[in-house]
């Protein structure tokens, strides 16, 4: 059945733009990891209300986020970041090509080794966490101080395909990254300093509010 729902709920949605669909494409093709449909556009629309004015991507990939952030939110200036040099030229060709570039920055590196650049261009009104999975409370530590009053930070794949949900994971090349995805589940929930609700879309969307 859920199956079923996910499969109806990408019928209704709007027909993206054919540089979009190339993303997409290359994407399942090179088995790049994007958010899947249905997660991506509830977080669009939460950040359409929020209507943030500067976001900080954690975890770039080929842009595909970035650029529908972009798309979605006209006025907004994203700051994205990527440790992988092949995939950080691959999304500045695609920022480029949608037009852009004025207002998508791909800062290329460990994105625990370059807090001092991004507290330059900070603060921010959103985060948006999707990167190294066993990493994520790192980067929530280090990057949510730049966080501004009101602001919400979004977490992708916390769900981590069900594996949370686990009390054994019998595949033992996830059994840590699950781990630490219920690790992170649990700090998000019992952190005094945010409100946060996890929505069971996609592969799992936290949506953490600045008290």
């Amino acid at each position: 059945m859920d199956h079923l729902i996910d499969h109806y709920i990408e019928s209704l949605l709007p027909r993206r733009s054919e540089l979009f669909r190339q993303m997409e494409k290359f994407a399942e093709k090179e088995h790049v990891p994007i958010m899947e449909q249905t997660a991506i556009e509830v977080m669009l629309q939460f950040l359409r209300i929020q209507n943030p004015a500067k976001i900080l991507e954690v975890g770039t990939a080929i842009g595909y986020s970035a650029l529908r952030m972009a798309d979605a939110l006209p006025e907004a200036e994203i700051i994205t970041i990527e440790k992988d040099p092949a995939r950080a030229e691959q999304a500045r060709n695609y920022i480029e090509a949608a037009g852009k570039d004025d207002r998508i920055t791909v800062l290329e590196g460990d994105a625990l080794e370059l807090g001092e650049r991004v507290t330059e261009l900070g603060p921010y009104d959103a985060i948006f966490i999707d990167a190294a999975k066993g990493q994520y409370m790192k980067f929530f530590n280090m990057y949510s101080p730049l966080l501004r009053e009101r602001g919400c930070i979004y977490s992708d794949n916390v769900l981590f395909r069900g594996y949370v949900a686990e009390e054994e994971v019998n595949q033992r090349r996830f059994r840590s990254l699950a781990r630490k995805m219920k690790e992170f589940n649990r700090f998000l929930m019992g952190h005094d300093g945010y409100i946060t609700t996890i929505i069971p879309v996609g592969d799992g969307l936290a949506v953490s509010k600045k008290r």
